[in-house]
């Protein structure tokens, strides 16, 4: 008991440093300014009425915004402070996920949670723009934490609960689960506790099942989402413009390298823990990094000359974080029992590599000097505290929790890794608010001298203020094919070109009913509704102030 007291204290105190200190969390940076408008306008449907983001809504197949909303009801707590509640929960489970999976390879208690505290650190995913640890609280951010949750239960035999876990991430969101059960299918196809693996498929089709209905009664949307069509050259053209990230023709020259020397370090930490990977751990420490490398030519092949629509809603080179957390966790557990077979020139190098994941984005670009420094003095720390754990050193534990703790701090301290810029301003908050009390709810604004900047996503969620169009919104040109030719024409037509006040009378013909510049574009002669030391409001209809 005392035991289990301790490593769910441990696992409560990575957690913390996880959210609050590093990789750390955000709110409207990043998706979440897709997901929120599309919330609150299910809560309250005169909301954002006027936005594209919310008429389009893209959570059809998926349990997220149920879950939200069943999150409000029960808790009376607005969508933040319920998502943030939600995304500590979810990194926790995450963190107990790489615990197990590191005691199913037999590591003892000590080593198990300093291998999670190393992968919780994090990773960007470069090439397909996705991270290990989500930022946000987005579908995909409570999922990722799941699959981890359901390797680790499946890894300690304890296959229902994994199947359970698993199936809550498909729930929330199918492509990130999606490898995790391709493995799980290939092992049920032999002998070894098959009758339970097979149970384990029995519950993912009863989570099937549940979100097909669900998918037929969402309500709210005016497009459906199509999946089985071929992209026509206009959208591919614009897919390619606003979302690069899928078409692997665009990066693979950059990312391709990292990523063979990550999937080669993996068969190599593969080949040098042997056996003590379980007979459950072995088919995904293999299966899932195999799956992620093949995503690419699977995703080339069926975007790029097939061109199905489908590729880019599903996204499936996104399973290439598995194989990048699968390095850094299996080279930190072949640090470990590198230690316990008395190998103790080789715990430096696993470290090393798992250490620089978290620190440079790209194993294949030469770090700067102070970054190197800090993945060869994290290294040397943990090397040095395991050594003095084998050897039941006193101290030892205290020296294993300093390697545990460090790096949340030395990592973005000394290594200057800035994970996010700081998007929020007193200015932004005070805009949005005068926006929410003083307009209608059905007011559209436009932001013109935005450019990409990612603000207008920021007014839009906290204001509940439609948006006529923003940089941002553009991502969703990989589920709507009609959405995309919108926003285009929209973006090409005011967003375009900079701002010059003769264009007012045009924009209020498009149904604006503010606009947003900066102070340095302020309109002679012309008078504000709302001003602060960041932006300038003006009305372009009569009586459109409350």
């Amino acid at each position: 008991m005392v035991r289990k007291i301790a490593v769910a204290a441990a696992i409560c105190a990575l957690t913390l440093l996880n959210f609050f200190q590093f990789p750390g969390h955000t709110y409207l940076q990043a998706d979440s300014q897709i997901y929120l408008p599309i919330l609150e306008h299910i809560r309250d449907p005169d909301a954002l009425a006027n936005d594209l983001i919310a008429q389009r809504p893209h959570v059809s197949f998926t349990l997220y915004d149920e879950l939200q909303v069943a999150a409000l009801k029960l808790t009376g707590l607005p969508f933040h402070e319920a998502l943030e509640g939600e995304q500590v929960l979810f990194r926790a489970l995450g963190i107990l996920g790489l615990y197990l999976i590191a005691l199913s390879a037999g590591l003892s208690t000590v080593q198990a949670l300093l291998v999670a505290a190393i992968v919780s650190l994090g990773a960007t995913i470069g090439g397909p723009a996705v991270l290990s640890f989500e930022y946000e609280p987005t579908p995909r951010g409570f999922a990722v934490p799941l699959v981890f949750l359901a390797i680790g239960l499946t890894a300690r035999g304890r296959y229902l609960g994994g199947a359970v876990a698993a199936s809550a991430a498909f729930l929330l969101h199918a492509p990130t689960a999606f490898p995790f059960w391709a493995v799980w299918l290939s092992m049920a196809l032999v002998p070894y506790q098959r009758r339970r693996k097979l149970i384990g498929v029995g519950v993912l089709a009863g989570a099937a099942a549940i979100l097909w209905i669900c998918a037929q009664r969402q309500g709210g949307s005016e497009q459906a989402m199509v999946f089985f069509t071929r992209i026509d050259r206009p959208l591919e053209a614009l897919q390619r413009m606003r979302a690069s990230y899928n078409w692997v023709s665009t990066w693979w020259r950059q990312w391709l390298p990292h990523y063979a020397v990550l999937y080669a370090a993996t068969l190599l930490a593969v080949a040098r823990i042997g056996k003590s990977l379980s007979p459950d751990l072995r088919p995904f420490a293999i299966g899932l990094p195999l799956i992620g490398i093949a995503s690419v030519p699977a995703s080339y092949l069926l975007l790029e000359k097939m061109k199905l629509a489908l590729i880019p809603q599903f996204q499936p080179m996104r399973a290439l974080l598995f194989v990048t957390v699968m390095a850094a966790l299996l080279a930190a557990i072949a640090a470990c029992l590198a230690i316990t077979r008395s190998r103790y020139w080789e715990p430096a190098l696993w470290l090393a590599l798992a250490y620089l994941i978290p620190v440079n984005t790209s194993v294949t670009q030469i770090p700067t000097p102070n970054r190197i420094a800090v993945a060869l003095a994290l290294s040397a720390l943990a090397s040095a505290a395991l050594w003095a754990d084998a050897q039941r050193r006193n101290g030892s534990i205290p020296a294993v929790a300093l390697a545990a703790l460090a790096p949340f701090f030395v990592i973005p301290i000394y290594g200057n890794v800035i994970n996010y810029p700081a998007l929020h301003s007193p200015a932004l908050e005070e805009l949005s608010r005068w926006a929410r009390i003083s307009t209608p709810k059905s007011a559209v604004f436009l932001f013109p001298d935005a450019a990409q900047e990612l603000y207008p996503g920021v007014f839009r969620a906290e204001a509940l203020r439609a948006v006529y169009v923003d940089w941002k919104a553009g991502g969703q040109v990989n589920y709507f094919k009609d959405f995309g030719e919108l926003w285009l024409s929209r973006w090409q037509d005011v967003m375009a070109r900079p701002f010059a006040p003769a264009d007012c009378a045009h924009i209020a013909s498009l149904g604006v009913d503010f606009i947003i510049l900066k102070p340095e574009h302020k309109m002679p002669g012309a008078h504000p509704v709302f001003e602060n030391f960041r932006f300038v409001a003006y009305a372009l209809k009569v009586n459109s102030l409350r």
